[in-house]
């Protein structure tokens, strides 16, 4: 309306037209060249914007106007200026003036509209035209995206929300199913799929910082039972297998996603909220919608098993190539998964930035070939099962910077129980302290260290001489949501950890959220030493103001963030000493 408050509203003419420019992804209007505009597209009148071309005021309201005078015959008393971003109607015909000599063959003009509701007719029609016109190519899309992805029901395995208040856990599963043209030479003959790929991705609640966490496909593990959506609508419980590999949780004897999702939750404690499954060709069709990814190997790379060919330094991957990449164990370190994650990390550290970058996010076309591909190669679970849900998981990731997303594979060791170990098992010291670091959203990266809260006087608790497990003293009630918790951590005290004096009291008088430890000044060495073994957050520490008299214990009361006996409630501050972690926006060449 700021063009038609200046007076001209007259010289607008609805020939002109709201087009997509494919240069800035912007609804714009296209101009006639006869108004002396250049070719293409209007500067800055655009379907978001003000439909200005400059925001210069020359001239005042009546110089635009001076053609209407009785003696301007075609002449303005001023400098004429163009409706900004549309075209003048007397510029399509030669000039013509307003006023003409009267002649008796033309017909009386018609009273003209008021000036304002001409504008309000004028602009109303444009927008409608627009809003309708866009709609219809969004329903379209819309359509075709919705289309692609396929959904697994998973039951209460993940979050039927699309987004959480609190941190999000997205487990990426590729697999070694083949689909599409070209696969034929990869994975197993007549297989399911396996678990073959698999990453926990962490996103932290206040979305500054995510972690992804990397499963071998070989770690030794136990699969629970879980139940599987049959096609008919019923339901199925799958029975759990004892020391199988990890890659079984999925697509053997039946497994469905869920079941993947249920594994890691019994490994870790971290329950997954939704689950993204992707296959070999995803692979390819994904690299070729983005076309290509940055790779940069330490040595040339000639591998015959996967056609694999490289040369040393950085090049692009796509397709075939890509996949060949992702799926090589001969051509890096020990020719071992571990090695192969190792370079998967780095590949989509670079996707990850090729995505983000400008020449993807200003490209409308790449943008769509990008959404095309990503949901056509997705299966997904019915929480995130539709274009609309994705998105919203989309913009909520988009939050976290490149730099603050850290790649970490799961702590691991050879498997004591072969001879000549092929698996691995959760490293027994670091693992758990990771799988804590998780749990409780403590970030990776520099951005947001809950331990800076060290400095309160509430943390300094933690600091100070600690007690003999044997002189621990405690009664545990459960306050959290896990029936006999307080009886299994008092057999994983006193078996494990050497704590005799530690008392099943049963269930707290009322449910709580956090885990809170009360003790008496006088016991503040035991109670650091029960917070190191458990994991406690300073803000779990509750001092009274008077000592304890004679062989009174302490009360430890676990809450809702209690995960079972042994895991520990916080993490450390900082990633055991030992597990490697790679940064997403770092280009490392592969060795």
């Amino acid at each position: 309306m700021d063009a038609h408050s200046r007076g001209q509203a007259d010289d607008i003419d609805p020939a002109d037209q709201w087009v997509l420019n494919p240069h800035t992804g912007n609804y714009e209007l296209r101009l006639d060249h006869s108004a002396g505009e250049s070719s293409g597209f209007s500067r800055t009148a655009t379907a978001e914007g003000t439909g200005r071309r400059g925001d210069s005021r020359a001239g005042s309201h009546r110089e635009g106007q001076g053609h209407r005078g009785a003696g301007a015959e075609g002449a303005p008393d001023g400098p004429r200026r163009e409706v900004p971003g549309q075209r003048s109607r007397r510029s399509s015909q030669g000039g013509r003036a307003s006023a003409e000599p009267p002649s008796s063959g033309r017909r009386k003009r018609k009273p003209r509209k008021s000036r304002k509701k001409k504008a309000l007719l004028w602009t109303g029609g444009v927008m409608a035209c627009v809003v309708v016109g866009t709609s219809i190519g969004v329903y379209a899309l819309y359509q075709r995206l919705n289309g692609n992805i396929d959904t697994v029901d998973v039951g209460d395995a993940g979050n039927k929300d699309v987004v959480s208040d609190g941190p999000m856990n997205i487990l990426i599963i590729g697999t070694d199913k083949r689909t599409g043209k070209g696969n034929e030479g990869y994975g197993d003959q007549g297989s399911a799929g396996h678990a073959d790929t698999n990453i926990l991705f962490h996103v932290s609640e206040d979305r500054t910082n995510a972690t992804a966490m990397s499963i071998p496909r070989d770690l030794i593990t136990d699969v629970p039972d879980c139940e599987t959506k049959q096609p008919d609508g019923s339901t199925k419980v799958i029975p759990g297998s004892a020391n199988v590999r990890f890659n079984t949780s999925l697509g053997q004897e039946g497994r469905d996603p869920g079941c993947t999702m249920r594994t890691v939750e019994a490994i870790t404690g971290i329950q997954p909220d939704h689950f993204m499954m992707v296959d070999f060709n995803a692979v390819k069709e994904l690299t070729e919608a983005v076309g290509g990814v940055k790779v940069c190997m330490a040595k040339p790379i000639d591998d015959p098993k996967s056609h694999l060919k490289l040369p040393q330094g950085e090049s692009k991957v796509q397709g075939e190539n890509a996949l060949a990449l992702l799926r090589t164990r001969d051509s890096f370190g020990n020719r071992s998964d571990l090695d192969r994650i190792k370079v998967q990390q780095q590949f989509l550290g670079s996707m990850i930035r090729e995505m983000k970058s400008s020449d993807t996010l200003t490209n409308p076309k790449k943008l769509f070939e990008l959404a095309d591909a990503a949901t056509n190669a997705l299966t997904v679970d019915q929480g995130i099962g539709s274009a609309k849900k994705l998105m919203t998981l989309a913009q909520e990731i988009s939050k976290v910077k490149t730099e603050n997303i850290t790649f970490v594979t799961m702590p691991v060791i050879d498997n004591p129980a072969e001879p000549k170990p092929v698996t691995v098992v959760v490293h027994p010291q670091q693992g758990d302290p990771l799988f804590a670091m998780l749990r409780s959203d403590t970030s990776l990266t520099e951005v947001k260290q809950k331990e800076k809260a060290a400095k309160s006087k509430q943390a300094a608790l933690l600091k100070g001489p600690k007690a003999e497990a044997a002189d621990i003293r405690v009664d545990v009630l459960n306050g959290g949501d896990i029936a006999g918790a307080a009886g299994s951590t008092v057999a994983w005290l006193q078996n494990e950890q050497g704590v005799p004096k530690s008392t099943n009291k049963a269930n707290a008088p009322e449910k709580i959220n956090k885990t809170t430890l009360e003790y008496a000044p006088n016991q503040a060495d035991q109670a650091r030493a029960l917070a190191a073994m458990m994991g406690l957050p300073a803000t779990a520490m509750k001092q009274g103001t008077t000592d304890a008299e004679g062989l009174e214990a302490m009360v430890l009361t676990l809450g809702a963030d209690f995960k079972g006996a042994g895991q520990l409630i916080t993490g450390p501050a900082k990633a055991p000493e030992g597990v490697e972690q790679a940064s997403a926006d770092k280009a490392v060449c592969a060795k």
